[in-house]
C-alpha cells in the first residue's frame, strides 16, 4: 500500500511537470499543486494509521524538505552577492540611507497597523485566555517556552543594534547567528561603499571589480532560476505533509482564534492593497505578480526559504529597484513582520490581560500595546524564532503570563502559513513602495 502510494505521489510530480510545461505558467501551476497536496495530504490522514503515515512522509519529505534545502542553500550567496551588485552600480553611496530608512518605517508602520486589527479582531470575536485546556502538547509547549524567555530576558535595543554589526562575516554566511541575513547585507553594503569609493580613485580597477561581481551575480541568479523551476513539486509535497499532519480535533476546539487570526491576516492584506492605490499602483496588478511567491510562503512557513522569489518577484515583475528588492526581501525578513510580530502578539496580549486584572481595550493599555508590538518587531532578530518570540518579548515587556503561548501551539502550523506570506508581503510592499517614492 506505501509503495502504491508513492507511486501516485511521483505520478503527480510527473503530471505537474506536463502541466507546466503546457502552460509555462508557474503561478498556476504552483496553485494547482497546492490544492492537489491538500486533498491527497487529506486523504492518507483519513485511511493510514500514524505509523504507515509516517512511512509515507518520510518518502515525500524528500521533495519538500530537499526544496527548502536548496532555497536555504542559496539565500546567504543570493543575498551577499545580490546586494554588493546591485549597490556597485550606484552612483553615489548616499542613496543606501534614504533607501534603508523608507523600507524600515514601512515595515514599523504596517505593523503597528498589524498589531491594531489583531487587537481590533479580538474584541470583535470575544477571544479570552479562560477556558483553554491545557493538554500534553501544550504542557510541554509550555516548558519550552519558559526555557527561551531566559534568551530574551535581557533584551535591549541598543544589544539588539550590536547584534546586527558582523562579529566574522565569514561566520554569518554560514547563517550562524539570528541576525545573520542582516549582518551579511551590512558587510555587502560596506564592501559595495568601498567599490564605490575605489572606482573614484581609480575608475579602471572598479569597473573591474563591479564587472567582477556582477559575473558572479548571473551565475548564482542562473542557480537561482534552476532551484525555483522545482517550486510546484516542493509545494505540492510541503502542503500534504501539512495537511496529512494537522489534527483536526485541534482545530476544531480553537476554531474561532483560527479564524480570527486569518480575518486579520485578510485584514491587513486589504490594508496592503490600500497603501499600494494611494502611490498609485495597481493593488489587482500586483497580488496578480506576487502571488506564486506568497503560495510558496504560505506553504514552507519560511519568510528565509521565500527571500529569492521574493527578489526575483520584485526585480522582474514589479520592476523594482534591485537594491530597494534585496533590501526589503532581507530587512523584511527579520524587522517589522506584520503576522508573526504584529498581529498574533497583540491578540495573546489582549486575551492575556483580563486574567490579570487588565482591561484590554481601554485606551492607555492599547496605545502602549500598540507601540510595544512595533518595537519589539524590531529587535525579534535579535533572538530568532519567530511568533513564539514575538509573543514572548511583547508578553515579557507588559508583565503578562506567557502560559497562553504554549497553549496555542497545536494549531501555530496552520496559522502560521497565512502569517508567513503575510510577513513577506509586507516586505514585497515596502520594497514596492519605496522604489515608487524614491524613483518618482
Amino acid at each position: 500500500m506505501i509503495i502504491l502510494n508513492i507511486t501516485i505521489f511521483l505520478a503527480i510530480i510527473f503530471l505537474l511537470n506536463l502541466l507546466f510545461k503546457r502552460t509555462q505558467k508557474l503561478g498556476q501551476t504552483v496553485f494547482v499543486a497546492l490544492l492537489i497536496g491538500l486533498g491527497l495530504g487529506a486523504i492518507w490522514q483519513t485511511f493510514f494509521d500514524k505509523e504507515s503515515l509516517v512511512a509515507l512522509l518520510d518518502w515525500t519529505n524528500i521533495v519538500g524538505t530537499g526544496y527548502v534545502r536548496l532555497l536555504q542553500m542559496i539565500v546567504m550567496p543570493l543575498v551577499f552577492i545580490s546586494v554588493l551588485s546591485a549597490i556597485t552600480k550606484l552612483k553615489q553611496a548616499g542613496a543606501l540611507g534614504k533607501i534603508s530608512v523608507s523600507v524600515l518605517s514601512i515595515l514599523l508602520i504596517t505593523t503597528a497597523i498589524a498589531a491594531a486589527i489583531g487587537i481590533a479582531m479580538t474584541y470583535l470575536f470575544n477571544l479570552s485566555a479562560e477556558g483553554l485546556i491545557a493538554g500534553e502538547r501544550e504542557l510541554a509547549a509550555q516548558a519550552s517556552v519558559e526555557g527561551r524567555v531566559e534568551k530574551v530576558a535581557n533584551l535591549s535595543i541598543p544589544a539588539m543594534i550590536i547584534s546586527f554589526i558582523p562579529r566574522n562575516p565569514f561566520a554569518e554566511l554560514t547563517g550562524a547567528n539570528p541576525t545573520s541575513i542582516i549582518s551579511t547585507v551590512i558587510f555587502s553594503a560596506l564592501l559595495g561603499i568601498a567599490v564605490l569609493s575605489l572606482r573614484k580613485e581609480d575608475e579602471a580597477l572598479g569597473e573591474r571589480i563591479a564587472q567582477g561581481v556582477d559575473t558572479l551575480n548571473k551565475l548564482i541568479m542562473r542557480l537561482v532560476r534552476f532551484v525555483i523551476r522545482l517550486t510546484p513539486y516542493g509545494v505540492f509535497a510541503l502542503m500534504l505533509k501539512m495537511a496529512a499532519t494537522s489534527k483536526w480535533e485541534d482545530i476544531v476546539n480553537l476554531g474561532t482564534f483560527i479564524i480570527a487570526s486569518y480575518a486579520a491576516i485578510l485584514l491587513m492584506f486589504i490594508v496592503h492593497g490600500i497603501l499600494l492605490a494611494l502611490f498609485r499602483i495597481n493593488p489587482l496588478d500586483y497580488f496578480r505578480k506576487v502571488l506564486p511567491t506568497l503560495s510558496f510562503a504560505f506553504t514552507s512557513r519560511s519568510s528565509a526559504a521565500t527571500i529569492p522569489f521574493n527578489i526575483e518577484t520584485q526585480t522582474n515583475k514589479l520592476g523594482n529597484d534591485s537594491v530597494i528588492a534585496n533590501f526589503s526581501a532581507t530587512f523584511g525578513t527579520t524587522i517589522g513582520q506584520n503576522g508573526c510580530a504584529g498581529i498574533y502578539p497583540a491578540m495573546l496580549a489582549v486575551m492575556v490581560a483580563p486574567t490579570v486584572g487588565i482591561d484590554p481595550f481601554s485606551i492607555g493599555y492599547v496605545a502602549t500595546l500598540i507601540l510595544v508590538v512595533a518595537i519589539s518587531s524590531f529587535g525579534i532578530a535579535g533572538v530568532g524564532g519567530g511568533a513564539t518570540f514575538a509573543a514572548i518579548v511583547v508578553l515579557s515587556t507588559l508583565n503578562l503570563p506567557l502560559a497562553l503561548v504554549g497553549l496555542l501551539i497545536s494549531i501555530e502550523p496552520l496559522i502560521d502559513m497565512g502569517r508567513t506570506a503575510l510577513n513577506v508581503n509586507g516586505a514585497i510592499t515596502a520594497g514596492t513602495i519605496t522604489n515608487k517614492i524614491l524613483k518618482k
